[in-house]
């Protein structure tokens, strides 16, 4: 062994990204000693992509990080330039809140959270190699200066970073993202352990000079009128002063036709990609030759921040040559003289299928070693955050001799996306959507607080003043349901509003949740037009936002009651543990391919096994039968 001048940690998170910053802030805030090791600390918690939080179920997944007590959203709260909550004109299952950010504003935020915890250590360096001993745990990490920093348990968070290729057209380099150098030896250090890696691709598109935009071809795009908070401590009654617009723009057939003239030399065709890129965020070129019937694709123009002019062009992801790509853009309607500042690029990276850790994120093979973010085969700053903020809490309750925190399907989008993972695997980077989540009219975005703050504070991460600010809302939901389920309405109090509603008027005095329930009728208007009751919701809340809960508990509740049903009987499944040393080459009655799929990724419980692809209901039964001998 080399040196070792340097002090020993609980924790060693690698990789300052979105999963790192969450790893080691809550790792550090649960007690134990960290260290973050990033080969660029003026590149924590970068946007390497869109400069965006959330969106259409990566909002639920931010709250819920927020709500467990992580940083991201409220980092999120102090960057926002615009907000919008989509999805609005669905049920509120699909309410997903998206906050367009500052870039540089949000990087420098995260270290300035990070960096008032008192547990947490830096250091600029490029991890080579983890320590393994003979037991096969991980005993800490080797950097390119030589330097072997041991710790008890050791956290990887590498993003696109290792063996990181960048392809623009014909030409490649080395790196991790634009700017910075690819980090090389974790996949060959982990491969000698037995571990199975793999190689996926992800891109970004060309940023453009603002000023050079013609915005008079373009439609504007606001943020919501009353823009709406991400993380649960911040105040909601303060919003944004204002907010930066969005713009959006469309392709033409001139447009498709000049990305045509650069086909041949584009990785993407030519064969030097050869790895597979996220199905759901296509690249330009992807798009025109998959849908080739389409005269047009939509484009959002969306800025960086509020004191540059650079600008994001969403959905132009592309790794065309450089040339094809500024003819192209100065093709489409509004950006005849755009000035493009950096062009789009993919890039290539390893990762390890995610098969090969448990639901707490701690490798099979290794162990002490945990896996989070893009390195398991996701994709997103939100999908990201959460594997971090799990792998940091859990790596924490290992250094503390205590059982990890695994959560369910049935209780939280992070818990539905490990799940994913670790049992279906994944050949292409994994994305979050609310299609996902079978139980997603109790997993909404709005209750995140109601569902996980209790087990954030229980482990020591959420602060005494989030745990009071729950409860506070907790208790004001239990009063105020019970208000407006006893409350009475009368005639001739609410049927003009009824009416003005497009809704029939009442007869008789009846109780309030039979009226909430009309698809017209909203809680608040209800509650504006009865001053008797107006009065007794005064004295409970001034939270617009427990009305609008205690309004789709009214609303839903029939739906939400079942769900909780199928819930409780999933739950019973889910709480049967099988043995970790189970031989399934034993069990004669199984299918070859459950043998098979079974005995790669080891499922932990029955309900887990249930949803592995290639395990037939038969196969769970003969498992079911085993168990009880």
């Amino acid at each position: 062994m080399n040196n070792r001048f340097y002090p020993e940690y609980d924790v060693i998170v690698v990789g300052a990204g979105h999963a790192g910053s969450e790893a080691a802030g809550a790792a550090a805030q649960m007690g134990c000693k960290t260290l973050l090791i990033t080969m660029n600390l003026n590149g924590i918690a970068q946007m390497s992509c869109n400069p965006a939080m959330g969106g259409v179920a990566k909002g639920q997944l931010l709250r819920e990080v927020d709500a467990l007590g992580g940083l991201s959203g409220i980092v999120t709260d102090l960057s926002t330039v615009q907000f919008r909550m989509l999805n609005r004109s669905k049920g509120p299952a699909m309410w997903s809140p998206r906050a367009q950010c500052d870039r540089m504003m949000y990087s420098n935020e995260m270290r300035k959270k990070l960096e008032k915890k008192e547990n947490l250590f830096f250091r600029q360096d490029n991890v080579i190699k983890v320590l393994i001993d003979d037991n096969k745990n991980a005993i800490g990490v080797l950097t390119q200066t030589g330097q072997e920093i041991l710790s008890k348990t050791v956290v990887l968070t590498s993003g696109t970073f290792m063996n990181g290729l960048i392809h623009i057209g014909e030409k490649q380099y080395g790196g991790g993202r634009s700017g910075e150098r690819a980090s090389h030896g974790i996949t060959e250090c982990l491969e000698d352990q037995g571990f199975e890696s793999g190689r996926l691709k992800t891109g970004t598109p060309p940023r453009l000079d603002g000023r050079t935009v013609n915005y008079e071809k373009l439609e504007i795009q606001y943020g919501d009128p009353d823009p709406e908070s991400f993380s649960f401590l911040t105040n909601t009654s303060i919003t944004l002063d204002k907010q930066l617009t969005c713009w959006i723009g469309y392709t033409t057939p001139d447009v498709h036709d000049m990305l045509k003239t650069g086909f041949d030399r584009s990785p993407m065709f030519n064969g030097s990609i050869k790895s597979t890129g996220p199905r759901y965020c296509p690249s330009i070129e992807d798009k025109i030759n998959r849908f080739s019937d389409r005269d047009r694709h939509q484009l959002f123009l969306e800025p960086e921040g509020w004191d540059t002019y650079e600008m994001y062009l969403n959905g132009f992801s592309t790794s065309l040559p450089e040339d094809v790509q500024y003819k192209s853009l100065q093709t489409i309607p509004g950006f005849e003289d755009v000035v493009m500042l950096r062009p789009g690029y993919a890039i290539e990276y390893d990762y390890f299928p995610p098969h090969q850790i448990y639901r707490s994120m701690e490798t099979k093979i290794v162990s002490n070693l945990f896996f989070a973010g893009q390195i398991n085969g996701t994709t997103g700053y939100e999908e990201a955050a959460c594997q971090g903020l799990m792998a940091g809490i859990n790596a924490a309750r290992k250094v503390q001799d205590k059982d990890p925190v695994v959560l369910k399907r049935s209780e939280a989008y992070i818990g539905v996306l490990i799940d994913d993972l670790v049992g279906k695997g994944t050949e292409e980077p994994y994305r979050m959507f609310t299609s996902r989540a079978e139980h997603r009219i109790v997993l909404r975005q709005d209750n995140a607080d109601i569902r996980l703050t209790s087990i954030g504070y229980e482990i020591g991460l959420a602060s005494q003043e989030r745990f009071e600010i729950f409860e506070r809302k907790r208790t004001e939901l239990e009063v105020l349901n019970k208000v407006i389920s006893d409350h009475s309405a009368q005639p001739s109090v609410i049927n003009d509003f009824l009416e003005k509603s497009g809704t029939a008027g009442l007869r008789q005095a009846m109780k309030l949740p039979q009226i909430v329930t009309r698809p017209q009728v909203s809680l608040p208007g209800l509650i504006e037009c009865d001053l008797d009751l107006k009065s007794k919701v005064a004295e409970i809340t001034s939270d617009s936002k427990v009305i609008e809960q205690v309004e789709i508990q009214l609303k839903y509740a029939g739906y939400i009651e079942k769900e909780y049903e199928m819930v409780e009987e999933i739950n019973r499944q889910e709480n049967l543990v099988i043995p970790n040393k189970i031989n399934y080459q034993q069990l004669k009655s199984l299918s070859s391919e459950g043998v098979a799929k079974l005995s790669k990724i080891k499922p932990e419980t029955i309900g887990q096994a249930s949803r592995i692809s290639g395990v037939t209901p038969s196969d769970i039964a003969v498992l079911m039968i085993y168990l009880k001998k």
